[in-house]
């Protein structure tokens, strides 16, 4: 059925404005041309004649450089297309269009990693257009392969999609590698998106779909409409309209990596925006709701096996159902696992004819295995000749023949030795050895047996009360796979707890080494015992603790309860507090504070919206942040922690934290949430970023005392290099020095509905979300001081 739109004069004038008669302007790029990829970020680039895309090397992180295209004039220099997603090329590779016409990219040691795969002979030049279309020409200006016939994830203005022809999603935000998600124009005419058996790229379920079997191509014309047309021309259906002019705006439609075919706008200069923030904003999406869209009996779904989706203005927030954790916390998209672990039996010639449900081809065997090992339904793979058939229980009709051929890996349950201690069974001998002595004294003497009679009560009760005493406390947290230690083996781990590492008003944390784990280092918490209050906050920390898993928290090992010895064992952090790395005599890096501040973000992102619950932290502070080895930031004392349920998104409490970082709400005992953590990471942001106490007494002049109040004047009077003044290292680098300043004084907001999110703080230090100009935060001096 034709869409109605065609119909209005106003449609018919835009839409079918033929692309042939936009006149393409473009700076020739002649043979033996090349571009190589530096490592100080002056990599050059190939730009249209507008200057609005850019062809050339974008860094990606730490990880390498992305051949791609860009918009170049906006901040976040969105990437529309790219070459070797899946694989990131090092500093000194290059891109080069050869004096014999091919157009290569080769990695620094001359390897081949991608080539445009150009029909026939005769490239006379490279051009990028002003359409963001990267072409080879011959002379004729003939197009002899273009980016657009290529794409990747996107599609822009004057492009067209043709049938079999597909975009795939990017794996994350900042992973430009191949996802889980495709979508293509069939040869038969339907449209549709569809998840794939990641990593392959074949479709496995579609979750939207146009019912057409007459669709020719995908327009996406120069007025901003996306459409699919019949091989006549005729519109079989409208995706997405544009309420947005073309001439004051970018149009992109993504295929995001969230699953979502996203229809987006973006201001060309700040005097067009009227008022707009500079970041690119949804028209439309399809579908609205990932989360509910995904069916099907098979397939990992918007979040992975084992996964749940829930879904809100920022997109789809991935997390594990109880009893279940994330595979990898620094990837949400591979699902989670169940707490127990699982090794896989090998029969040889071995099948099963019933219980298939997904099959994988080509692939080897160790990724067969770590396929059915990520997904609880499966409880067998059969692996043959490169092909991967999980069958899920009951199995039926097995056969062992040896003209089966191939393997049955099944997957069986560890045996799990780690959890609760068993009481020793010489208490049980002891006791019935008691008896049995009271028992025969019994034929004596009545009054001596009445004595023996009552001294074996007495004793029997005793062990009985005994053993109560040390099971009872394992029954608190018997659902956490953690390390049961005894008071003596932390006793004597810690040398008589000789080597103090430091202390508060709640605990003391000493130096251990554990000899059975070859000689490991440890830290151990001991909680200083407080009238009706400390059994309270030992569960509190290991019920936070014991269930998160990230590479930016500290783990906790293990713990003891033993009557009034209560302790809490920890990875031991070889660099200690973040506060030591800032306020010490060597200022860090600049390199080394952006990082730590990044990884400090993701480890709230994951105490916020990704752990099983939500947890607020109440205590962010330079002092609870410690550095591994590598000097990676890690979160630390959860003692304060307050969780929240998945439903639940503020509570009430009464004042916790440390004086200097603790947010407006507490003071004014009004409910809090976790924009209170928020705060207290904007306030320790401006420390990381000046390598400065929040409050300095000595300082030279008045107005310096609070960093908060300072740095935020200096920000609006557009003197910040005045904070810099023996950093050279972040003078050379001042943009991006303001770039921090500005989301710290967002975090900081005395309005907490004003902070960001922390999935967006993270994604503004990462470059993914333009950061616009913050308001004055107003007075915070009273909960500074």
């Amino acid at each position: 059925m034709a869409c109605p739109l065609i119909n209005l004069p106003f449609f018919f004038l835009f839409m079918f404005l033929p692309f042939s008669t936009l006149a393409q302007t473009s700076k020739n790029i002649s043979l033996g041309s090349s571009l190589t990829a530096l490592n100080d970020d002056n990599s050059s680039s190939w730009t249209s004649p507008s200057g609005d895309f850019a062809f050339g090397f974008q860094r990606i992180g730490k990880d390498g450089f992305l051949l791609a295209i860009w918009f170049d004039k906006i901040k976040d220099k969105t990437i529309v297309w790219s070459a070797n997603g899946d694989n990131l090329v090092p500093g000194g590779s290059k891109v080069e269009l050869s004096n014999g016409g091919e157009f290569m990219l080769n990695d620094a040691t001359g390897k081949r990693i991608w080539s445009a795969q150009s029909i026939g002979l005769g490239v006379a030049y490279a051009s990028m257009l002003d359409t963001g279309n990267f072409v080879l020409a011959d002379r004729s200006s003939s197009n002899v392969w273009d980016s657009f016939g290529e794409p990747t994830d996107t599609i822009l203005p004057a492009q067209i999609l043709n049938q079999n022809d597909k975009l795939f999603a990017r794996y994350t935000a900042t992973n430009y590698s191949r996802g889980r998600f495709m979508f293509s124009l069939q040869s038969d005419g339907n449209l549709t998106i569809y998840t794939t058996k990641f990593p392959l790229e074949t479709n496995n379920f579609a979750y939207y779909a146009t019912s057409t079997n007459t669709g020719f191509q995908v327009i996406f014309n120069q007025s901003g409409y996306l459409y699919l047309t019949a091989r006549n021309g005729s519109v079989l259906n409208m995706i997405s309209s544009n309420t947005i002019s073309t001439q004051n705006f970018y149009h992109k439609v993504t295929l995001e990596h969230d699953g979502a075919l996203r229809h987006s706008a973006h201001p060309k200069t700040a005097a067009s925006s009227a008022g707009s923030p500079m970041a690119w904003s949804p028209l439309t999406s399809e579908p609205s709701n990932i989360c509910l869209t995904i069916e099907g009996d098979a397939g990992s779904g918007a979040c992975g096996y084992n996964s749940l989706c829930s879904y809100n203005d920022e997109g789809p927030t991935c997390q594990c159902p109880y009893g279940y954790t994330l595979i990898d916390p620094n990837d949400v998209l591979k699902g989670c696992k169940q707490n127990f672990s699982f090794e896989f039996r090998e029969m040889q010639n071995t099948e099963w004819s019933g219980g298939g449900y997904e099959q994988f081809t080509p692939v080897d065997e160790d990724w067969c295995r770590q396929n059915c090992f990520d997904d609880c339904f499966c409880a067998v793979a059969i692996f043959k000749n490169g092909e991967c058939e999980k069958k899920r229980i009951p199995l039926s009709n097995g056969r062992m023949d040896p003209t089966v051929g191939g393997k049955a890996l099944i997957k069986v349950r560890k045996d799990n030795y780690t959890l609760i201690p068993e009481v020793p069974n010489t208490k049980k001998k002891d006791r019935s050895t008691l008896i049995l002595i009271g028992s025969v004294l019994l034929s004596s003497s009545g009054f001596l047996n009445l004595i023996l009679l009552l001294t074996t009560y007495l004793i029997v009760f005793r062990i009985a009360y005994r053993k109560a005493k040390l099971i009872q406390p394992y029954r608190v947290i018997s659902d956490m796979n953690l390390r049961h230690f005894t008071y003596e083996e932390l006793k004597n781990a810690t040398n008589e707890f000789e080597e103090e590492l430091g202390r508060g008003t709640s605990a003391i944390v000493f130096k251990g080494v554990l000899a059975p784990d070859n000689g490991k280092s440890v830290a151990v918490k001991c909680l200083v015992a407080r009238v009706g209050e400390n059994d309270l906050e030992f569960k509190a920390e290991v019920s936070a603790i014991g269930r998160t898993n990230h590479r930016n928290l500290v783990q906790l090992l293990g713990f003891c309860y033993e009557g009034e010895h209560q302790m809490l064992v920890y990875e031991f952090m070889s660099n200690g507090s973040l506060a030591s790395f800032l306020f010490g005599e060597l200022r860090p890096s600049w390199c080394q504070r952006r990082q730590i501040a990044l990884g400090i973000a993701r480890g709230l992102l994951y105490l916020h919206e990704e752990c099983n619950r939500k947890i607020v932290h109440c205590d962010i502070k330079p002092q609870n942040i410690l550095l591994d080895d590598s000097f990676a930031a890690r979160i630390s004392d959860f003692g304060l922690a307050k969780l929240l349920k998945i439903d639940q998104t503020l509570t009430t409490t009464g004042i916790r934290g440390t004086k200097g970082y603790v947010a407006p709400e507490w003071l004014n005992r009004l409910p809090i949430t976790a924009k209170v953590d928020i705060y207290s990471y904007g306030i320790l942001l401006l420390e990381i970023i000046f390598c400065r106490k929040h409050f300095e007494a000595a300082a030279e002049d008045e107005d310096q005392m609070i960093l908060a109040d300072w740095a935020y004047d200096c920000y609006k009077q557009n003197n910040l290099h005045q904070l810099f003044k023996n950093d050279h290292e972040a003078m050379h680098d001042i943009k991006k020095m303001e770039k921090y300043v500005m989301i710290a004084i967002w975090c900081i907001q005395e309005d907490p509905s004003l902070r960001p999110t922390m999935k967006k703080v993270a994604l503004m230090l990462e470059g993914t979300v333009e950061v616009s100009a913050p308001p004055d935060p107003c007075s915070f001096i009273s909960s500074i001081l």
